[in-house]
């Protein structure tokens, strides 16, 4: 981050360490998915939870069922210093980028209309015990929801409609299901797939593989880890852990047996804070080792307006979705911060849901649209974000913090302006380093003829997004019709710093 007067506000942020000897669980949920027990929607979210435990080795189970996903950490797990905003809102980030990639693959004849979001939780467990628990009550739920949706979805392809078949088995226990589904549809509820019934267990586990031959044909066999999926009856049994060494190794085993578990009790783990109310709240997401990403997929240095048109569009996207609540967004690079009014009941202002939310939705957004920006070049592997929300108590704080950032980016952009002038010219990335160290930017662009101001904007402003009201949006309330402003979203690349735009647009931060 640049030096300046205004970065006193990341005093503001506060560091959500899960503490050890806790072990991190992470428990993300579709934020809209119309019918969660399709056999392909499920085999999709099997395949997403596959590549979270390929792409991070310290995720080394997962437990999904419907719309949902658990996701356990080794229990010694240091992964981005154990931070929950960052845990939760990577590992969601990369779920929903995946989704994206592999809808094609397991639904070749239907376009998927819109970006998905996740929206998630940090859930600490003190002890095996503890983890033990959580997945009982979560596969629990897993037989119980899944009764009630065969009920529901066979009424309703009976005829009725949703609610008349929501209220018609509303009360209905797992008996009351079960004979629902054998008398009315001849269904034997036990006879359903085990991916229905039990949900999915995905793990790392170690296999003995064939690696090569002999001169002889004698084959030689190493032992090596393996990424599985496994419908099982009772995950949360010892003895179901006791046949994978992984899970013994990395979270320790279970001393005993458990038949039933209290969701009051476990739902006091869950690591779930509220923002505090009248507060400008900023929910930043940063692009994770995008250093490597713009190498990959080649962008232009040091500034790719494609990459930063497509980051526009996505911010864009994020204001239309959560038109009510927020206000203003501004990005630089692979980072953007989107500002939440002080009266926002976003969530209940519970920070993972907003974070995680918000990131997801932006990522899944980012690889749908990637071909409109980069028709000529493959997205090679799914890109993943970062985020995390921070509060500020006044107006003249937060317009600070977007201060900062504005500082941040012209200082940075004047650096990365003479550090590739430099390469361009013929030194090494080391050596353009060692030429910009301690020196002046603004000295070192004169020596290197660098016009400066002539530089796009966009390159030297970033990016401010925000809704030009210009339009007004009917909605209906009890006592009539009334009428709420909307407007359109645009982009522009102005001055944030000074006071100008800021009287020119005083909706925007109207306490």
């Amino acid at each position: 981050m640049a030096n300046s007067k205004y970065e006193y506000v990341k005093c503001f942020e506060v560091e959500d360490e899960v503490m050890f000897p806790n072990i991190i669980l992470v428990w993300i949920n579709a934020c809209s998915l119309h019918k969660p027990y399709d056999l392909n929607t499920l085999k999709l979210m099997n395949s997403c939870a596959v590549e979270i435990l390929e792409e991070y080795a310290d995720v080394v189970l997962a437990y999904g069922f419907s719309d949902e996903y658990t996701f356990v950490l080794k229990k010694t797990s240091k992964f981005y210093e154990r931070r929950a905003s960052k845990v939760l809102s990577i590992l969601t980030s990369f779920f929903s980028s995946v989704f994206v990639r592999k809808w094609g693959e397991f639904f070749p004849h239907k376009e998927l209309q819109s970006p998905p979001s996740f929206h998630g939780r940090v859930i600490p467990c003190a002890s095996t015990e503890a983890l033990q628990a959580y997945i009982l009550w979560r596969q629990s739920i897993c037989h119980l929801s899944n009764q009630h949706e065969q009920c529901l979805w066979r009424l309703v392809e009976r005829g009725m409609n949703e609610k008349e078949a929501w209220d018609f088995i509303k009360g209905f226990d797992k008996s009351d299901l079960n004979n629902l589904l054998f008398d009315e549809f001849n269904v034997n509820y036990n006879t359903l797939e085990p991916i229905f019934r039990q949900g999915s267990c995905v793990l790392k586990t170690v296999v003995e593989d064939v690696v090569k031959y002999t001169d002889n044909g004698a084959p030689i066999k190493r032992h090596r880890r393996k990424i599985i999926a496994v419908h099982s009856k009772k995950i949360a049994g010892k003895r179901f852990w006791n046949e994978h060494i992984v899970l013994l190794k990395e979270l320790g085993d279970f001393i005993e047996e458990i038949n039933n578990v209290t969701p009051e009790y476990v739902r006091s783990f869950e690591f779930d804070s509220k923002l505090m109310p009248s507060t400008w709240i900023v929910v930043r997401i940063d692009g994770c080792h995008f250093h490597r990403f713009s190498e990959v997929h080649e962008f232009v240095k040091p500034n790719d307006d494609r990459a930063l048109n497509l980051m526009n569009l996505c911010a864009v996207a994020v204001l239309e979705k959560f038109w009510e609540d927020i206000v203003f967004a501004y990005g630089v690079s692979d980072e953007y911060s989107f500002i939440i009014k002080k009266t926002s009941n976003l969530y209940q202002r519970r920070a993972n849901k907003m974070v995680s939310a918000i990131v997801s939705f932006f990522t899944s957004t980012y690889v749908m649209r990637w071909n409109e920006f980069f028709p000529q070049s493959e997205l090679k592997y799914p890109p993943s974000f970062d985020g995390r929300a921070v509060c500020y108590p006044s107006t003249e704080i937060l317009r600070d913090y977007l201060s900062w950032r504005q500082v941040d980016c012209h200082i940075n952009n004047q650096y990365n302006s003479c550090f590739w002038k430099l390469v361009a010219s013929g030194k090494s990335k080391r050596e353009a380093q060692n030429s910009l160290k301690g020196g002046q930017l603004q000295k070192k662009i004169e020596e290197l003829a660098i016009d400066y101001n002539k530089l796009p904007v966009m390159f030297r402003q970033g990016s401010s997004v925000y809704r030009d009201k210009v339009d007004t949006v009917p909605t209906h309330e009890e006592n009539g019709n009334s009428f709420e402003s909307k407007g359109k979203v645009i982009v522009e690349h102005v001055d944030i710093i000074g006071p100008t735009f800021w009287l020119e647009h005083l909706n925007i931060l109207d306490e």
